[in-house]
């Protein structure tokens, strides 16, 4: 995640496999097991949304699965917020994933507004 400069669906994707293998070393016990679902299904799913977008049907279409990334960007923000404040996880890793995700986030953001029209 060091050269910022590619495009997002390269950086989302790279995002994705950061938070895999930072899950690979959760602890086995329940609490994670949960956690770690969640927050899996959330990294991924907004890769996958700005890739649907790609084929979408229409303008509207396409906005909204860059608002369902959007969401899913900040659901991650929770989850790592949690496991950071809560558990004994590596903290630095999670203030990079962290660091990451609020950029992608706000990448998606400025770029609905774009898409919107609003400044």
């Amino acid at each position: 995640m060091e050269n910022k400069s590619y495009d997002l669906k390269i950086r989302t994707y790279n995002y994705s496999i950061a938070i895999i293998k930072f899950l690979e070393n959760m602890p086995n016990k329940r609490v994670y097991w949960v956690i770690s679902d969640q927050l899996l299904r959330a990294a991924t799913s907004i890769g996958a949304n700005i890739i649907e977008a790609k084929s979408a049907s229409s303008k509207r279409d396409f906005i909204r699965f860059y608002e369902i990334a959007l969401k899913s960007a900040n659901e991650n923000k929770y989850w790592l917020g949690l496991l950071r404040d809560a558990t004994q996880t590596d903290r630095k890793k999670i203030e990079e994933l962290l660091k990451e995700v609020n950029e992608i986030s706000n990448i998606l953001a400025a770029s609905l507004l774009t898409m919107k029209n609003k400044k």
